[in-house]
């Protein structure tokens, strides 16, 4: 399970579609692999937006879940809307992912808490993964025990996808929704949409509900249509 409702913002919680399943892992087959494997007891990774460190760490969560195995994700970009209480106790959780750390650095409680979960769910043999934009030694963290202990362990950098990837992905994430998706269709979209991931899949979702109501196929047209 994730972490209660009530302890996060309304809005937040695991997207169906975050699976290992629907990862186009070129560049990063080796983060795949690790995440997969469930042996790495703590595992950092980072990358600018749109290159699947949310998708991953949802993943993470719904792979325990399919494995009866409790997790928690918590979205470190909601801080405003939360409190590190947050992280007290949930050392009982077999899987913990965070998401976004970097929004922390500098903020005395949140540091601190951090630190003292790491220290816990190394302790109880609980599995945390954590999420930045930028490497471990680029947080800017004032309390230096907790850059320290967020250096141990496997680091990863997440590759962005270049274009003939992209059009894989969208492929990939289209036949997982049930759409056939023609490689000009892909590219118009390349060309005509927006550039980062997240917000293709988005406008994938916004086609494949198009598509449904107007019971049509993904064609150019169609998809010119939905852009204007």
């Amino acid at each position: 399970m994730t972490v209660a409702a009530g302890q996060l913002p309304l809005g937040i919680g695991l997207r169906d579609s975050a699976t290992f399943e629907n990862y186009y892992p070129a560049g990063n087959e080796l983060v795949l692999q690790t995440l997969q494997a469930d042996e790495e007891r703590y595992v950092y990774l980072w990358g600018g937006k749109g290159t699947g460190k949310t998708h991953l760490l949802q993943a993470i969560c719904h792979a325990a879940a399919d494995a009866d195995r409790h997790s928690a994700y918590i979205p470190l970009n909601a801080l405003p809307e939360l409190s590190p209480e947050i992280l007290t106790g949930l050392e009982q959780q077999a899987v913990i992912v965070l998401d976004d750390i970097q929004l922390i650095a500098g903020h005395e409680e949140w540091e601190l808490a951090l630190f003292h979960l790491y220290n816990r769910a190394q302790e109880a043999g609980a599995r945390l993964v954590v999420s930045s934009t930028v490497s471990p030694a680029g947080l800017a963290l004032d309390l230096a025990d907790l850059a320290s202990r967020l250096s141990w362990g496997p680091v990863f950098q997440l590759e962005s996808l270049n274009d003939d990837e992209k059009r894989a992905a969208l492929q990939l994430r289209a036949r997982r929704r049930g759409l056939i998706m023609a490689e000009e269709v892909a590219d118009y979209l390349l060309k005509r949409g927006p550039r980062d991931m997240d917000s293709l899949f988005t406008l994938l979702n916004r086609l494949d509900e198009a598509s449904l109501v107007a019971q049509r196929r993904l064609t150019i047209p169609f998809v010119r249509e939905l852009l204007n």
